[in-house]
């Protein structure tokens, strides 16, 4: 998939794997090409838990670096719209990032609203103000990762606003050699 991260300075593309509402892990395969449903000792991960509370998935031509305490995939996305299906590729803005550790590796979550006004289910310029208009949103998503794999040991480190979203972003894309 050849898919650049940025659409422009503060927009960039969320490729869909799992759709919000939906309980079977699906990951995109890059030998394959395909989206797969992910397999944990030759079974299907599925949630048990409650389902996928956006549509999840990543950020194209981004990478988060094992070698800097990353994971070695692109950085995830959590997309905050109506369910929309796998493979789908949407420009959406960065409002806020989840930082979190799982199973010792840093795992992120970039959480966006689409750039389209048909997509939208909400209207929020960056973290403080999605804070405002749902004030428990970003402790039910945070609760959400915290609980929805027992097998899995997750740290929640906090919330980051839309500026050092991009950043983040900006840096995994490439865009800083030197970034910290």
């Amino acid at each position: 998939m050849n898919t650049p991260a940025f659409v422009s300075t503060n927009t960039v593309n969320c490729i869909i794997e799992i759709p919000a509402g939906t309980n079977k892990k699906i990951e995109f395969n890059k030998s394959t090409n395909t989206f797969e449903v992910d397999k944990r000792n030759g079974k299907q991960r599925i949630k048990e838990y409650l389902p996928y509370p956006a549509n999840y998935g990543f950020v194209p031509s981004t990478f988060s670096d094992p070698q800097k305490g990353g994971d070695g995939d692109p950085i995830d996305v959590l997309l905050l719209c109506e369910s929309l299906p796998t493979g789908s590729v949407v420009e959406a803005y960065p409002i806020g990032i989840l930082r979190l550790v799982d199973e010792g590796q840093m795992d992120d979550k970039v959480i966006c609203i689409p750039k389209d006004p048909a997509l939208q289910i909400m209207q929020a310029k960056g973290l403080e103000d999605f804070n405002k208009k749902h004030p428990m949103a970003l402790e039910i998503l945070k609760l959400w990762f915290q609980h929805n794999d027992p097998s899995e040991s997750i740290t929640i480190q906090g919330w980051s606003n839309e500026r050092e979203a991009l950043a983040e972003l900006k840096k995994l894309a490439g865009y800083f050699k030197d970034a910290e």
